[in-house]
């Protein structure tokens, strides 16, 4: 959302209406956009002399009269009463009026009590675009590329949030240190909430919830007046599980957090995984709950791909939901975007939508944005008789095990489309939820980004099928997954960083851990990504195997076996092996940032990652005999 087009609807709203509320998070640039109108008198609720000079401002005829700074105890209530006299019983259109007020406030004055018959007209300022926030970057005289992506990543769409971050780096903190810069944005941001609530308790609580994100008076453990007192803070809403930090701030908080105190960091998010586990486990929550605390238990995880995926850190504005009768056009928009997005053939691709189409647009989830436009969606089919006909050409040889076996039933989904990465992991998620409620998943997806999600979700893959239906070089794989309420715990648990297993009572089926026994590349990919944490080593099916015996055993297997690939001398070998190397034994870093390092394409990466553990699984001891 760009400041011109703020401007544009701010000046609509304040020469239509004689009461305007101009909101947007801390930060979001509400003063500096509000200070651009043709503003007769200022008044700075936060100054001293704030309360009496709006009291002798609001009862002088005259232009717009902007006040500011209306959050923190009080101040609303002050700003309603000051305003009564000149309100009379005529209400704040009223041709009586002395003045146009423009009041700026984080949270929208319609929610407060003191406000409810006033109904200020709301005008909210939503993020900047990346584009912009990277212009920003290079005003502030940001112009290493890998700085100015820092600046846009810690930003969120926030100009002050911008603002901050190249004021961190010109004191000479490095742009791949952003813990560092983080801590010291993080700092002015909690300075800046002091207004709205004093004290400093609440502050090392806010750290806490945002590295948890979600969180009820349980698990942030401070009372019912903490609660309280973070559920007051203009960043934090309530969700259906608890309160969470408004992103890019929760992200902020949280990354400053980890680098001040690594350790306390993974205890509190270990021991927030546990906690949703028990409620998964302990209880029969009814399925809205139940996929939240899956959602809550996936961000818990901490693995790169799944956050940045699943998770980014900017605020969010669409809502998701089923489409509606005469949304069609709209459907088929969205999907020739999805087509040109993957390099699919865009006629094939029109033709597998119409089959999706045949029985209206039930079919698929829309998101839309806060003017209800369609924005991204999701096909996402119920498994039967009814729609055999649009999934098996996607399914093929596998659809005879996944339309009619015991694996049947529950979602099919055939596509997955958002207009921005906000939207893209909103869809994402809405699936996932989905899924949970209807028990089983079944993906057909030519993507290797989607492919290596669900490997790192734990999907069961069922391998390619036989034709490139899309004619975009690349067939299909086909993943299942069983969301049934008896398996999530375990699933969960072997997710999470501490590596539990299914909780006593649980059933002990490796396959609801999302790798079955007989998925021995998804066990070394596991056992790979665990290689420094012997108890998750310990309950390795790959124990089993002649010659490994033990989690050391199994670490300098997997290392040797490793380094033989990287030395490989076929040249599709070799590369495989080091991409196992780069991501897997050597410094954190993302799929991402290792296919750069080896100057390879997303989609030779990720085939050259299934090659590779492909091959080192076929290399594991087996027992003869």
């Amino acid at each position: 959302m760009e400041t011109t087009d703020d401007l544009a609807r701010l000046r609509a709203a304040v020469d239509a209406h004689a009461l305007v509320n101009l909101t947007g998070g801390l930060g979001s640039g509400k003063s500096r956009l509000a200070r651009r109108l043709a503003v007769a008198a200022a008044v700075d609720l936060a100054a001293e002399d704030g309360p009496g000079k709006l009291r002798r401002l609001v009862a002088q005829p005259g232009g717009l009269l902007l006040v500011d700074s209306v959050d923190g105890p009080g101040r609303a209530a002050a700003v309603a009463a000051a305003l009564e006299p000149a309100d009379g019983a005529a209400g704040p259109d009223s041709p009586g009026r002395p003045r146009p007020v423009l009041l700026v406030s984080r949270l929208p004055l319609r929610a407060s009590a003191d406000w409810g018959e006033r109904a200020p007209v709301t005008v909210a300022l939503g993020p900047r675009s990346p584009a912009a926030v990277e212009a920003q970057a290079r005003e502030a005289g940001v112009t290493d590329p890998e700085a100015v992506a820092l600046v846009v990543r810690l930003a969120g769409g926030v100009p002050l949030l911008a603002d901050l971050a190249c004021r961190a780096l010109h004191t000479g903190i490095a742009p791949d240190v952003p813990g560092a810069a983080a801590d010291m944005m993080a700092g002015e941001v909690l300075e800046r909430l002091g207004r709205e609530r004093p004290g400093q308790r609440w502050r090392h609580a806010l750290r806490l919830l945002a590295t948890v994100r979600t969180g009820d008076e349980r698990l942030l453990a401070g009372g019912p007046a903490l609660f309280e007192a973070l559920a007051g803070l203009s960043l934090v809403r309530r969700e259906r599980l608890g309160l969470t930090v408004r992103e890019p701030y929760r992200s902020l908080f949280e990354t400053a957090y980890r680098w001040r105190r690594p350790q306390a960091h993974e205890e509190v998010r270990s021991r927030a995984a546990g906690y949703r586990r028990a409620l998964l486990s302990e209880r029969t929550p009814e399925p809205r709950e139940r996929a939240g605390l899956v959602e809550e238990g996936l961000f818990l995880t901490g693995d790169p791909l799944v956050r940045t995926t699943l998770f980014p850190p900017a605020e969010e504005f669409s809502r998701i939901g089923p489409a509606r009768p005469g949304e069609a056009d709209d459907i088929g928009r969205l999907m020739h975007r999805w087509a040109v997005r993957g390099g699919f053939d865009v006629r094939r691709s029109e033709r597998i939508v119409e089959r999706w189409l045949d029985d209206g647009p039930t079919a698929f989830r829309l998101a839309r944005d806060r003017e209800g436009r369609p924005v991204g969606l999701a096909a996402l089919l119920p498994v039967g008789a009814d729609t055999e006909a649009g999934i098996e050409p996607l399914l093929q040889q596998h659809a005879t095990d996944l339309l009619g076996g015991p694996g049947s039933g529950g979602l099919f989904l055939g596509a997955a489309y958002g207009a921005d990465p906000v939207v893209h992991a909103q869809v994402l998620r809405d699936i996932l939820g989905q899924a949970v409620r209807a028990g089983h998943l079944v993906v057909s997806t030519a993507s290797p980004d989607y492919q290596a999600l669900l490997h790192t979700l734990g999907f069961r893959p069922h391998g390619g099928i036989r034709d490139d239906v899309y004619r975009c070089g690349r067939r299909p794989e086909v993943y299942s997954h069983d969301f049934g309420a008896a398996g999530l715990p375990g699933w969960m648990g072997a997710l999470t960083p501490d590596g539990a297993g299914p909780p006593a009572g649980a059933p002990a089926d490796p396959g609801g851990r999302g790798a079955p026994v007989d998925d021995v590349p998804a066990l070394v990919a596991r056992a790979l990504a665990r290689l420094g944490d012997p108890a998750e080593l310990a309950r390795s099916p790959l124990l089993a195997r002649p010659g490994i015996g033990s989690p050391a055993g199994l670490r300098t297997w997997l290392r040797d076996a490793v380094a033989e690939l990287a030395a490989a001398d076929a040249p599709a070998d070799a590369e495989a092996g080091a991409i196992l190397r780069e991501y897997y034994l050597g410094r954190s870093r993302t799929h991402h940032q290792v296919a750069r390092r080896l100057h390879l394409s997303r989609a030779t990466y990720f085939r050259r990652l299934r090659r590779g553990l492909a091959l080192v699984a076929a290399r594991m001891p087996v027992r003869t005999g």
